[in-house]
């Protein structure tokens, strides 16, 4: 039974890793030319809370308590976008610094060089 339990939770991870929207741009963001756009991906949490608001006042005005899980998987998308707001500057000063260290160690080539 929990080989079977693990077994679908191993490719629904894959599946929402690879189809989902902000699965997808959180992806991109975590590359090194996007590690640049987390903080201002922070300011998408900002529609993602909205429209928790919105399907909770639906709810407590009669709608489908469905709506709830709208509102939770809401919740959940705005959380990591403003997780990686953090996450992606503190990398990008990691990455970075590996970077001027890198271009320190490396030798000098003069034009003499290449004569």
């Amino acid at each position: 039974m929990l080989r079977i339990i693990w077994f679908i939770s191993i490719h629904l991870r894959n599946v929402m890793r690879r189809y989902m929207p902000t699965n997808i741009l959180l992806d991109a963001i975590r590359t090194r030319r996007g590690l640049k756009w987390g903080v201002p991906a922070m300011l998408l949490a900002i529609p993602y809370l909205l429209a928790t608001s919105v399907c909770t006042a639906l709810i407590d005005g009669g709608a489908s308590r469905w709506l709830y899980v709208v509102a939770l998987v809401c919740i959940w998308n705005a959380l990591k976008f403003i997780v990686i707001g953090p996450v992606s500057a503190v990398i990008l000063l990691r990455v970075r610094n590996a970077e001027r260290r890198n271009r320190r160690r490396q030798p000098r080539t003069t034009s003499a060089q290449w004569a």
